[in-house]
């Protein structure tokens, strides 16, 4: 009896520990913001800032899942490349890149796409909301990413430089829909 007992005790904190593994894991999927918690908008943001580099490359955190650092490389190695529109859809390697095929690269360095998206469907891709350590911003005629706190977009360069640049200012992201991979 007293055995049965015991299997019962743990079998019960067995449940209380993967719900509480379930519940933490659904609390970074939805990073809104809206309707949570303190403790759970913590869980939402990262845990270190990258750092951007005067040559403009961006250096990820150290704790940054690989995932994560493999998107900020592949971002990396297209980040003065010139504005090209379509650029990024035909193929990965292309001489330059929009809006769409700079996110999509990126995207594609850390496995979360196959294949290039324009910014339409990128209003549909991943889940919904902001995300811990990606975000992607997509309406019908725009994507960027913020990725580990930095912008990383096709818009809003200085000195007349065009293409896919890492920004430290983050933009109005009114009228664009917010989303991440699973995760992420």
């Amino acid at each position: 009896m007293r055995h049965n007992f015991r299997l019962c005790g743990l079998a019960f904190m067995l449940a209380i520990f993967a719900t509480a593994l379930i519940g933490t894991s659904s609390a970074s999927a939805r990073c809104s913001g809206g309707g949570l918690s303190p403790a759970e908008i913590d869980v939402c943001t990262p845990t270190a800032k990258a750092k951007l580099l005067p040559n403009g490359m961006l250096v990820p955190p150290a704790s940054a899942p690989a995932r994560v650092k493999a998107v900020i490389a592949a971002a990396n190695k297209i980040r003065s490349k010139p504005y090209v529109w379509g650029g990024g859809h035909a193929r990965w390697n292309d001489r330059g890149y929009d809006c769409s095929g700079s996110v999509s690269f990126a995207l594609h360095g850390g496995h979360f796409l196959e294949s290039p998206l324009p910014s339409g469907p990128m209003e549909s891709w991943g889940e919904e909301g902001e995300g811990r350590w990606i975000t992607v911003y997509a309406n019908a005629g725009h994507a960027y990413a913020v990725i580990a706190g930095y912008r990383f977009d096709t818009s809003g360069d200085e000195g007349g430089e065009t293409g896919p640049r890492w920004h430290e200012e983050l933009r109005d992201n009114v009228g664009f829909v917010a989303r991440h991979p699973a995760g992420y």
